[in-house]
């Protein structure tokens, strides 16, 4: 894992096609750009978790509950 410090206005390139720009940083919160490909998907962890989650309760036929209680303790990260 690559760790760096940018500043608001401030970008990093990720490959040739990818740009991720810091827009602000406010109270703790970062607000990022990210220009790429429209074949690059671009999804939040907590969505990519609650999709594997919701296909491995299709497989395990997992209650509902137990599903609504993946997205509460993702959205509290």
């Amino acid at each position: 894992m690559l760790i760096l410090q940018r500043k608001a206005g401030e970008s990093l390139m990720i490959g040739e096609e990818i740009e991720v720009s810091v827009l602000s940083v406010e109270a703790g919160r970062v607000r990022l750009a990210i220009r790429a490909p429209k074949s690059v998907p671009i999804l939040r962890s907590e969505l990519k978790t609650a999709a594997e989650v919701n296909r491995e309760a299709a497989d395990e036929e997992a209650s509902p509950l137990s599903l609504l209680d993946v997205l509460r303790d993702a959205g509290k990260n």
